[in-house]
C-alpha cells in the first residue's frame, strides 16, 4: 500500500517539476482560491453567531433549534 502512494507522489510530483506554463496557471488558480475565501470571507461574511451568543453552548443551541425547527405551510 505504501508503494501506491509513493507511486502517486512521485507521478505528481514529476509532472509538475516539468511543466512550464502550467506553473502560472497554479499561481492564478492558488490566487483566486485565497481571494475567494481568505479576503472574500473577512468583508462579507462576519461571524454573526459570535457577536450574538457569548458562549459556544448558547451558539450550538441555537443552530440545533434552527435545524430542528418545523416549516410552517401557508398554502393549506
Amino acid at each position: 500500500m505504501r508503494k501506491v502512494f509513493k507511486k502517486v507522489f512521485y507521478l505528481y510530483y514529476d509532472g509538475f517539476r516539468n511543466m512550464t506554463f502550467g506553473r502560472t496557471l497554479w499561481i492564478i488558480i492558488l490566487v483566486k482560491l485565497f481571494i475567494m475565501f481568505a479576503i472574500l470571507k473577512l468583508f462579507f461574511f462576519p461571524d454573526v453567531l459570535k457577536s450574538k451568543f457569548a458562549s459556544d453552548e448558547e451558539r450550538g443551541n441555537y443552530v440545533i433549534e434552527q435545524l430542528t425547527k418545523p416549516k410552517i405551510n401557508n398554502n393549506d
